[in-house]
């Protein structure tokens, strides 16, 4: 199937970036109604000695596989009943704002194929917190599936300050129940107004806020943070890992069960092959894919030591095969997620990956995913 996606690209990405999104979003619809032959073309083919070394236990839960559909693909939770056809073992659906928004004007999503990235100032379109929690409960969750929420801000100028507080709240009160664990994008690089609430005094009442939310429903879904990506010298090296580490200190504090790492970058590192021209003429916009590996991974390794098993880690940021799965893995994740990966190279990546991972463990001797998290940190 890599095979036959590959000769189909070209013809694929002749259309926009969000056109051929769109175009995708309704191919899965109608796979959802034909789950066998999406199995039959997509699933990984595993032992039930890889299964038992896949499967993880994190967050009071068991996840089939470690590979999952990170926020921005599924933003309006449509697809739901699609992934475990690939063999994922979740997906995180969003990001969802309490208010729909039809997010920023077009064009606002961008392919840059010779770096195998995509930048994207989508602006938080979603259909809204209400309406995506009557969808999620009419679809119900697929038996060993388990399902992400990603909540963030509605994109609003006039939304600020506690109004901003109350608006997470709002989209908490209503998508809770649908979830497995709630992730809290304080991150997100590609609204008018920036990282609203990516700095410890802002993050803490947010935290607590939603914290008492959840226990006014008397849940105990997990709460996680989805972080920025750093800047950074090296693979091993975190450059503002003073910021980041006041940022832990805090989250740790609260009844927080981890991070997602990372989001979307702000910034132009990384790219090798985009010209400086066609950067300008792109603009603003959060990037995505093969350039923000290594500082995504960085960061994964920095959460990792510093936090340990305390919390759990959620990589995402430019994983696009085996090998950058399983870095990813040794350097501390617990779970990985897809996105840009899977637009360059199609729907079978996840398979593969899935495979791929059985493989290494065995070769590397590991009884378990989980006993190979942070090995190499």
């Amino acid at each position: 199937m890599a095979s036959l996606y590959r000769a189909l690209r070209p013809v694929l990405f002749r259309a926009s970036a969000e056109t051929a999104h769109h175009a995708g979003i309704r191919l899965g619809r109608l796979g959802q109604l034909a789950p066998p032959l999406v199995r039959a073309l997509y699933a990984p083919s595993l032992s039930a000695a890889d299964r038992a070394r896949l499967r993880v236990d994190v967050l009071g839960q068991s996840f089939p596989t470690p590979v999952g559909i990170a926020a921005g693909l599924d933003k309006n939770g449509e697809l739901v009943r699609l992934w475990p056809g690939l063999g994922l073992g979740f997906c995180e659906v969003g990001s969802v704002s309490a208010l729909p928004s039809a997010g920023n004007p077009k064009p606002r999503a961008f392919r840059l194929p010779e770096d195998e990235a995509l930048i994207n100032r989508m602006g938080l379109n979603n259909h809204g917190a209400e309406a995506i929690a009557a969808r999620l409960a009419r679809t119900g969750r697929p038996k060993d599936f388990r399902l992400a929420i990603n909540i963030a801000k509605t994109h609003s100028p006039d939304i600020l300050g506690d109004a901003g507080i109350e608006d997470f709240v709002a989209s908490t009160r209503a998508l809770l129940p649908h979830a497995d664990f709630l992730v809290l994008n304080v991150s997100c690089p590609n609204t008018a107004e920036g990282k609203t609430f990516e700095s410890p005094e802002a993050l803490a009442p947010l935290l607590d806020a939603v914290l008492t939310e959840r226990a006014r429903q008397g849940s105990k879904v997990p709460v996680l943070v989805k972080l920025s990506p750093p800047a950074a010298r090296t693979s091993d090296t975190v450059m503002d890992s003073g910021a980041i580490d006041a940022l832990l200190d805090l989250v740790l504090e609260r009844d927080i069960g981890g991070f997602v790492a990372t989001n979307t970058a702000s910034d132009r590192a990384g790219l090798k092959h985009t010209s400086a021209a066609r950067i300008e003429e792109i603009g603003r916009g959060g990037l995505s894919g093969a350039p923000i590996r290594e500082r995504a991974n960085a960061m994964v390794r920095h959460l990792y030591r510093r936090v340990g098993d305390r919390a759990v880690i959620v990589g995402v940021g430019g994983i696009d095969s085996i090998e950058s799965a399983y870095e990813r893995v040794l350097s501390g994740a617990s779970l990985i997620e897809l996105y840009t990966g899977l637009v360059f190279q199609g729907p079978g990546l996840a398979g593969e990956i899935i495979e791929g991972l059985a493989r290494c463990l065995e070769r590397d001797g590991f009884e378990s995913l989980q006993t190979a998290v942070g090995s190499r940190a």
